[in-house]
């Protein structure tokens, strides 16, 4: 069994790492640099840096940012934002990311995926998808983009299995109805989408504690938890949530 992956996500708003509830309510987290060196130094390990307004603003990605961060990290860092084009994800990986995540612009245009994963390997593509309980798809579960912002009549699970299909190496699953909530990851729709998926799945969105970073590896099937909230405002390290899970069982890479 591989090692379950701890991964702080550093959401970026104007330059400060920011944190708010079911895509609302945004709170100030911190610089983003001084946050990657501090995780680096807990021992998380990966980085995920999101531009989280570039889709919806419509504009560039921050690429100084993500080149100061990954400077001052070792670990694999994946950057996502606003990324549209095969260039854009070429600049990503020249700031120093080991990986770019791509979320509304695999929507307007999912063959950008299979362009990607083609010309970078697979390993380096990361599909986000941001999900919310609704009434319009077969699953219960519509994807949506632009932050969260813009409803698309696209089935979450259907859309996690084209992805792979389309070359996707890793999905990072966020449910809009848990994100900021500290009440626990969905882990119905974790163990749904682990289970229609055999690429990676990170579990986001929701954790509060450390039985729920528990329960999104084993009842969710997750390869790896992505956690912010509760690093972010000092509540866990990444150290104590690694102790935690591999007291009861769960292979994790120590320091």
């Amino acid at each position: 069994m591989l090692a379950t992956r701890i991964i702080p996500c550093l959401d970026v708003q104007n330059g400060r790492v920011v944190k708010g509830t079911n895509f609302l309510n945004i709170r100030d987290a911190g610089d983003p640099v001084e946050r990657a060196a501090l995780y680096d130094a807990q021992g998380a390990d990966e980085l995920v840096f999101l531009d989280i307004t570039a889709s919806h603003e419509k504009r560039d990605l921050m690429f100084d940012y993500a080149r100061r961060v990954a400077e001052e990290v070792f670990i694999p860092f994946c950057v996502g934002g606003g990324i549209k084009t095969v260039e854009d994800f070429r600049r990503i990986l020249k700031t120093g990311a080991d990986k770019a995540s791509i979320n509304t612009a695999a929507v307007t245009n999912p063959e950008l995926i299979t362009e990607c994963s083609r010309a970078f390997g697979a390993q380096c593509v990361v599909v986000a998808i941001d999900p919310k309980k609704t009434g319009n798809t077969p699953s219960g579960w519509e994807v949506h983009i632009h932050g969260g912002r813009t409803p698309t009549g696209i089935d979450a699970l259907d859309w996690a299995l084209e992805m792979e299909d389309r070359g996707a190496g890793e999905i990072m699953l966020t449910s809009m109805d848990a994100d900021g909530t500290l009440a626990g990851y969905d882990i119905p729709l974790t163990q749904a989408v682990t289970q229609r998926v055999n690429i990676p799945v990170i579990a986001s969105g929701g954790a509060g504690t450390l039985e729920h970073i528990h329960d999104a590896v084993t009842a969710g099937g997750a390869q790896a938890a992505l956690v912010s909230s509760i690093v972010h405002y000092g509540t866990f390290t990444v150290g104590e949530i690694k102790d935690y899970l591999a007291e009861r069982g769960i292979p994790v890479r120590r320091v």
